[in-house]
């Protein structure tokens, strides 16, 4: 067979065969010496040609069907069926939700990573089960895996991994893995990691804003205690650290309640939206002044807030989304914290 001459195999490499044989046979479908729809060598006759256990040879075109580049059909053999994007890096991004500000780090780190990319999204709900499926599904089959580990147990609180989850990000290899948003899974060896400190930001960007809090006499922070999509509990101990430095009194909410009582000199740092617009639609209706009366502090900005003008306490997403690409794209390993910023606006 004519392809068997473009499949070459070094014995001296160090790169493993299966390896090998992916990469051939990616690169002769960008240079042109494959094209669609083209017959290559089975399974057994390449790993006769090359000495190879047809292990290996499985597992290379198993690979090359996960990433759809090869299609078998059944008692023709396999067929080159895609040549598109095929030189790119393909990139496996998970994503824990499908928030505002999640999609703000993804879409920076679209725009950034370039053209000579492929890379698919997928979101798994902060589910154990969805994430080893998606994990297990994909293995091998991407040359990176970025990842946003957040979890939730059966009573719907926040952990950053599980036992297995765990497990699952240890077998990607090192020079494929990108961790983002979160810092609390301790794995060795060198890979990228762009986090916040959900402890330290809540807490830094806080007292980067205290002598306006201050003038406050009561601070409420609104942190769903269980939740479809739980946060981490490091925001409540670094929001507590700051409370108790500046001697403020403070009270924990699970939410904003319809019927909540709101007293002048009431400063309440909100989470998620719907609390937000809850307290909003509440204060207008009480008649107190927002930023004299009444504050608000909401957790991660959007343009949504900007355009209300509500103060925020966030994380530059922009920031970590580039971030991550530009480590990507010059090869760069390491650990990168972004910035944490206190926004002002006409809140407090």
């Amino acid at each position: 067979m004519e392809v068997m001459k473009f499949i070459l195999i070094d014995e001296n490499s160090r790169i493993p065969k299966y390896q090998q044989i992916v990469d051939s046979i990616i690169h002769n479908i960008s240079v042109g010496n494959l094209t669609i729809d083209q017959k290559i060598p089975s399974i057994n006759m390449l790993s006769e040609e090359f000495y190879l256990s047809r292990d290996t040879v499985e597992k290379a075109y198993n690979i090359l069907k996960e990433r759809n580049i090869i299609s078998s059909i059944r008692g023709k053999g396999y067929y080159i069926t895609r040549t598109k994007l095929i030189s790119k890096v393909n990139i496996l991004f998970l994503v824990n939700k499908l928030s505002s500000y999640k999609m703000r780090i993804y879409n920076s780190f679209i725009d950034s990573i370039g053209a000579n990319s492929h890379t698919e999204l997928h979101i798994y709900h902060c589910d154990e089960s969805l994430f080893l499926n998606l994990m297990d599904k994909n293995k091998s089959a991407y040359d990176y895996y970025v990842i946003m580990p957040h979890f939730k147990t059966e009573d719907l609180r926040h952990v950053s991994f599980t036992d297995k989850v765990l497990a699952a990000i240890k077998n990607v290899p090192r020079d494929r893995l990108v961790i983002l948003d979160n810092t609390k899974l301790n794995i060795d060896g060198k890979f990228i990691e762009v986090s916040q400190d959900f402890e330290n930001d809540i807490y830094n960007a806080l007292k980067e804003g205290a002598e306006k809090i201050k003038k406050y006499e009561k601070l409420f922070l609104v942190y769903p205690d269980s939740s479809v999509y739980p946060y981490p509990r490091r925001i409540l101990h670094g929001f507590r650290k700051f409370c108790s430095e500046f001697n403020l009194d403070f009270e924990i909410l699970n939410e904003v309640y319809d019927d909540i009582i709101l007293k002048k000199g009431d400063l309440f740092i909100t989470i998620e939206e719907s609390d937000l617009v809850n307290l909003v639609k509440q204060v207008r209706e009480d008649e107190f002044v927002l930023g004299k009366e009444i504050g608000i502090i909401s957790y991660n900005d959007t343009p949504l807030k900007d355009l209300l003008g509500i103060t925020v306490i966030s994380t530059d997403f922009k920031m970590m989304g580039e971030t991550a690409a530009s480590m990507i794209l010059n090869k760069k390993k390491g650990k990168v914290k972004v910035d944490f910023n206190f926004i002002d606006r006409n809140s407090i």
